[in-house]
């Protein structure tokens, strides 16, 4: 829901602009480096990124869904990587605490979120524990007004530069259903809290994952999210149905980009003495990743505005990540397949994406994770 249309343009230019005149140039130099310069982190902070979905009340700019995904759409027209770094902040690393916090987590933590002071990252998975976030094994065992944690998370989101983290954790060792998990916010540099090395990963450099270890890690009971036990994974999975929609806007966003890319080579190229465009076969890759570019995005901004309603949208936030991060993966491969030898080349950037965007189709439930839960849904609402 779209509250004034007039401020979300001025904010949607303020945010094209930025990612064209100040992200696009630095992709080169940040995929390099693998690290995004602190000066561009800097401005993110200043055009309240990291505050986008955060309720006004604790300093954000809360953005209603719909809103959110069309400056996702913008923001997306660059490297992921930039989008990470604040998208947690946004998303699967507040929104916990905006969800389900109490009124004193939210006070405390809410408003460093949203100013980009501290980054938030969210602790699910695990070394055996991936698509069956249910069978966690990291403990949080109560002890008079503590918790004590045991346990690591695996691939975690922003983990190097984290402030707080979001953690799911087993409450109840006699419970080996999600009943028995619980969130918690675990602030970073607590006694018993490590990191491993950053993971070297495909694509996608300048957003870092590592390894999050607890080891007897004491932290206040105040900080079980809530203030109740058990309802941890029922948090976990209202946070993903967000962060589906937000994954498949984001593929729309980078779509955009590398159509956009594919097209202009295609005019530019010359084979046969006429540009490559003019040629039907490559017509048919434009036109096609066209199409499947459009249909995604009216599934994001639908799935957006029924969130907005406040209505059940796991269904839809499945289908709508699903489809846009696979349509997502074949406007990659098509607009490799257009800039034929020079699409294989680091110059163009367009192998950076191809690399980049493979991960959409796995992190935040993988495709085949997302047909079970559309299935599942479906069989439900049957019966």
């Amino acid at each position: 829901m779209i509250r004034d249309q007039e401020t979300l343009n001025l904010l949607l230019d303020t945010i094209s602009r930025f990612v064209r005149e100040r992200l696009i140039p630095h992709e080169a130099i940040v995929a390099d480096a693998d690290r995004i310069p602190d000066e561009l982190i800097q401005e993110m902070r200043e055009l309240g990124l990291f505050g986008l979905s955060i309720p006004e009340e604790h300093g954000g700019m809360g953005l209603t869904m719909e809103e959110e995904v069309l400056a996702t759409f913008e923001i997306g027209y660059t490297s992921p990587c930039f989008r990470s770094l604040f998208a947690t902040n946004n998303g699967i690393g507040g929104q916990g605490i905006i969800i389900d916090g109490s009124d004193a987590q939210k006070a405390h933590y809410l408003p460093k979120l949203a100013t980009g002071e501290i980054i938030g990252s969210f602790a699910l998975t695990e070394p055996d524990s991936g698509s069956d976030a249910a069978s966690l094994r990291t403990t949080a065992v109560r002890d008079g007004d503590f918790y004590v944690l045991n346990g690591t998370k695996r691939y975690i989101t922003n983990a190097p530069e984290a402030g707080i983290f979001t953690v799911m954790a087993r409450t109840d060792p006699t419970k080996k259903s999600a009943d028995g998990i619980s969130a918690f916010i675990v602030e970073a540099g607590t006694p018993g809290l490590s990191l491993g090395p950053i993971d070297k990963k495909m694509g996608q450099k300048g957003a870092h994952i590592c390894d999050v270890i607890f080891e007897d890690c004491r932290i206040p009971a105040a900080n079980l999210i809530g203030g109740k036990e058990g309802v941890g994974f029922k948090t976990a999975m209202k946070v993903l149905d967000k962060g589906r929609i937000n994954i498949a806007a984001v593929s729309v966003g980078v779509a955009r980009r590398m159509l956009d890319d594919a097209l202009r080579y295609a005019c530019e190229r010359k084979q046969f003495g006429k540009p490559i465009a003019e040629f039907q076969l490559v017509q048919a890759m434009l036109a096609d990743s066209k199409a499947e570019l459009y249909a995604a995005q009216c599934m994001v901004v639908d799935a957006a505005r029924r969130r907005d309603q406040g209505l059940d949208v796991g269904t839809e936030a499945a289908c709508a990540k699903m489809f846009a991060s696979e349509m997502c993966g074949r406007v990659a491969d098509r607009a490799v397949q257009v800039f034929g030898g020079a699409g294989y080349l680091a110059e163009y950037g367009i192998e950076r994406f191809y690399r980049d965007v493979r991960l959409f189709r796995i992190f935040e439930g993988t495709t085949q994770i997302q047909q079970l839960v559309i299935a599942r849904n479906m069989i439900r609402e049957h019966t």
